[in-house]
């Protein structure tokens, strides 16, 4: 959608899979990895986004390595294609990529779901937060209470290609997900 004073649009998906495969899960070293990582205004938006569900009754979500990689691949191939959308380039479905950094391994319940964002020129953390409340399938994800993990990706671009028309943008993906 088209906001008066910036340009940003909002998308988002959700999906679930009941998966039974073999795997292993996240190790607090690569929690802290991601979390040494994060930009700030990739702390702001995880920080936001557990206070918001803590003010709705809701556990905060647990940094995730393995989808904050894969939030920040996409971040990165969306700004370097042109394009914005939940599934890749090459048409790859979202849920499909994030599978492939953060596994379905041996659990018997995997579900992950995505928001994503544009602005021009920038959004800050309480900015990305107040876009996704006020829109129902944004606000779906961020208030569903199946989620226990998260990772967080915010890219800026000086001049980016294809539909932003080289207009500097900051794009911020949030990858969501549980297994259990």
């Amino acid at each position: 959608m088209v906001v008066r004073g910036a340009i940003l649009w909002l998308a988002v998906a959700v999906a679930a899979a009941t998966l039974g495969t073999a795997g292993a899960s996240a190790s607090s070293v690569q929690h802290r990895r991601a979390a040494l990582a994060l930009t700030g205004l990739e702390r702001g938006v995880l920080a936001d986004i557990n206070s918001f569900r803590s003010e709705h009754g809701l556990v905060p979500l647990r940094l995730s390595a393995q989808l904050t990689d894969a939030a920040r691949q996409h971040s990165h191939e969306m700004a370097a294609d042109g394009y914005f959308a939940h599934n890749s380039y090459d048409g790859l479905v979202f849920w499909k990529r994030i599978q492939h950094y953060y596994s379905s391994g041996m659990f018997g319940f995997w579900s992950v779901g995505e928001n994503l964002l544009w602005s021009s020129p920038s959004v800050t953390a309480s900015g990305a937060l107040e876009l996704w409340e006020h829109s129902p399938e944004h606000l779906a994800n961020l208030l569903a209470p199946r989620w226990r993990e998260i990772g967080i990706s915010a890219v800026h671009v000086g001049a980016a290609p294809g539909i932003y028309k080289g207009m500097p943008v900051t794009i911020v993906t949030a990858d969501f997900g549980v297994r259990r």
